[in-house]
Parts: C-alpha cells; sequence; structure tokens
C-alpha cells in the first residue's frame, strides 16, 4: 500500500491553500494520512479528490476539524500486516521516572495489545524517520510551513509490504 503523509498545513493561516506539488506527489496513492494542525477541513476535502483521508487532530485544531469525522485523536490502523498509529505529537519512549509503563503501553486500547510497528505524527514542523524499540517513528515534515518558517517543505511517501516499510521523504 502506498501512504501519502504530510503534517502541520496550517491552512489558511500560513498559506491559502495546498501547494499544487503537494497533489502531484500525491497522484496515485492509496490513502492520505494528515498527522494534524490542519486547521481547515477543507484541506482534508482538497486531499480526498486523491485518495480516503485520515487526519489525527493537533494540538491547534478548532471548530469544524474537530466535528469532522475523519478527525480523531489517534488513528490505529493495520496494514499490509502493519500496525500503524496516526497522532500528532510524538509520545515520550523509554521509561518513565518511578517506573512507569513504557510510553506506547499508556496508549494502547482495550483491543490492541502489542505496540505499533510505525508511528506518524507531526507536531515538531521537521521530518523525522528513526527506529526505536523495533517502531519506525515518521514525521513527513510540514509543506507549508517547516521550521515555522512560511516556505514550501516537505510531505513522505509511504510504501508498506507485509514485513517492509520504506518511507521517502520529498522535499517540495
Amino acid at each position: 500500500m502506498r501512504i501519502g503523509l504530510l503534517a502541520d498545513t496550517h491552512i489558511p493561516q500560513v498559506r491559502k491553500a495546498l501547494p499544487q506539488e503537494v497533489i502531484e506527489v500525491f497522484r496515485g496513492v492509496d490513502l492520505i494520512l494528515h498527522a494534524g494542525d490542519i486547521y481547515a477541513t477543507s484541506v482534508l476535502d482538497e486531499l480526498e479528490h486523491i485518495a480516503p483521508v485520515l487526519a489525527a487532530r493537533g494540538d491547534d485544531d478548532q471548530g469544524n476539524t474537530l466535528q469532522d469525522s475523519r478527525v480523531r485523536e489517534k488513528h490505529i490502523i493495520e496494514v499490509e500486516e502493519q500496525t500503524l498509529w496516526l497522532i500528532h505529537s510524538r509520545p515520550d519512549y523509554g521509561l518513565h521516572p518511578y517506573g512507569q509503563p513504557l510510553w506506547w503501553q499508556s496508549l494502547l486500547s482495550p483491543v490492541q495489545n502489542n505496540k505499533p510497528d510505525i508511528v506518524v505524527f507531526g507536531h515538531e514542523h521537521r521530518t523525522v524517520v528513526e527506529h526505536v524499540d523495533g517502531i519506525l517513528f515518521i514525521n513527513p515534515g510540514s509543506p507549508t510551513f517547516p521550521g515555522y518558517r512560511r516556505e514550501l517543505g516537505t510531505i513522505s511517501i509511504l510504501d508498506i509490504k507485509p514485513g517492509k516499510a520504506d518511507i521517502d521523504i520529498q522535499q517540495l
């Protein structure tokens, strides 16, 4: 499965609309995941012309964005035998002070008894691709507000096959 990833679009605050480059890079994807700070649901509507869209609620999302059925605090998706979480802020990982559980143990839903294979997040306005404790963490960056600067930034394409995930960061 080929998945388009983006985060932190902040539209229309930092830009009136999605850059055309996003649409071009995402052509042909099977799914689009937006990791929050959407601001305007028109962004999700525009992306949905390309492929189905799911989004995480960002810390700055308000109003209609919170009422949109595509937007949740956390999506848990099973893709090609892998579990993917879509959230806005990267969770802390490792042991917390005083022996509290690992970060992912506190986020598990009652039916979800395994840690994720992949975590897609936003919030940091920069790209991140790292493996920690057997989990692939991906922040696609922001296409419109990288490093909190009003310029073209990055999005990502995630290709998932059974037992394998490849990420391609695209500079717009």
